[in-house]
This record gives C-alpha cells, structure tokens and sequence, in this order.
C-alpha cells in the first residue's frame, strides 16, 4: 500500500496551501468564503510579473453572483482587489454568520 501511495502521491502532507477570502454578494445576507490556491488559481498578468485570479461566488438565495478579480505580485502575495456586485469582508464576519 505504501508503494501505491508513493507513486500516486497520497500520503503527504495534508497541509492548506489556499488563501481564503470572504465575500458578500449584493443585496444578500450570506458571506461566502472562497479558496485560492496559489499552484493552480494563478493566472500571469499581461506584464509577465505578477498574477490575477478571478473567482464568481453564488449563494443559495441571491439574485446577484459576486465576481472578484484577485492582485497578486511577482511572490504571488495578494495585493488587491476588484468586486462586482458585491463586497469583500473579513473572517470574523463570516465566522459570526456561522455562529463560530
């Protein structure tokens, strides 16, 4: 078993590489948390060094999807944003609607 895990790559680390954002589409109540993997999320930016990510966020309920459009520099750390019919919060928002 330890062979196939090998081969396949199961058995490493179960670490989270993504980078979550929390988002409020327009005119709705619930926050939505989205996932950025900076691997595979990534996309380079016309001037070759830094990278962008877009992402649509829907909730159950709501008329509007939030479209984010993600900054990243050439260490593809997050250096701003773009939202559409919506907004951007903070974790402690999402956390209080989920009764955390």
């Amino acid at each position: 078993m330890n062979i196939l895990k090998s081969l396949f790559g199961g058995g490493g680390r179960n670490e989270d590489r993504g980078i979550y954002f929390y988002v409020q589409p327009k005119m709705c109540q619930e926050i939505l948390r989205i996932r950025v993997d900076p691997l595979n999320d990534l996309s380079h930016a016309d001037d070759g060094k830094t990278y962008w990510c877009r992402k649509l966020a829907s909730a159950a309920r709501c008329p509007f999807q939030a479209e984010v459009t993600l900054y990243f520099d050439k260490n593809k750390r997050f250096t701003g944003e773009e939202v559409e019919n919506g907004q951007l919060v903070s974790e402690e928002a999402w956390l209080a609607q989920r009764g955390d």
